[in-house]
């Protein structure tokens, strides 16, 4: 994710859930967020490093899901509406089989309103990595179990994570060059290798 670009909509004007579907559908070469409070927000492109790195991370975590086979994967196209009304889209994400089953066909073929179970934010050269940390704790506070915010310049990785039965934010964990991350029992049995996003910078 880079630097987003609000777009502030007049106070008295709001976007239904049907008008924010139809304007990304209409602008397809755009990435299209609504934060909670209604303003939407316009991802530029993800520089080619970042792309490359966002395509490594859900790669490996596509390998162990097909093996595994607990739940879906998504990448960084992906929207989904969570229970505050916001429409995010995480570079990567992840939902366990029973929550994704539970929803309809015809909510799976617009933005779920569901948050995912995990939720990956990798932070590019340019993103406001403050902007991307309170985007972490929506996803917590929305129902996110587990939150990993990697930054390869300052070969860092902040761990977030929820308590399902009651969702609330807690201090993240930060690790300091760390050489992998576990799935813990979210992704069970999962490990990312870090090496080579950290090598990179």
């Amino acid at each position: 994710m880079v630097n987003a670009l609000p777009v502030y909509l007049p106070q008295s004007f709001t976007i239904t859930d049907d008008q924010f579907w139809q304007l990304s559908r209409t602008n397809p070469e755009l990435r299209l967020e609504r934060t909670a409070k209604g303003e939407l927000l316009v991802m530029p492109p993800t520089v080619s490093e970042g792309g490359s790195h966002n395509a490594e991370v859900t790669t490996d975590i596509v390998i162990w899901n097909r093996k595994t086979q607990l739940g879906k994967v998504f990448d960084s196209s992906t929207g989904f509406k969570l229970p505050n009304g916001a429409t995010r889209a995480p570079d990567t994400a992840w939902i366990a089989n029973e929550r994704w089953d539970a929803l309809t066909t015809e909510q799976r073929k617009r933005f779920a309103p569901i948050c995912p179970d995990f939720a990956l934010e990798l932070a590019s050269e340019s993103d406001d990595v403050e902007a991307l940390r309170q985007k972490m704790q929506e996803y917590i506070e929305n129902g996110c179990r587990l939150g990993w915010l990697i930054i390869p310049k300052a070969q860092q990785a902040e761990i977030y994570r929820g308590d399902s039965s009651a969702p609330r934010v807690r201090p993240p964990e930060v690790l300091k060059s760390p050489m992998s991350l576990s799935g813990e029992n979210v992704l069970p049995g999962f490990v990312l290798n870090l090496a080579a996003i950290f090598n990179a910078t």
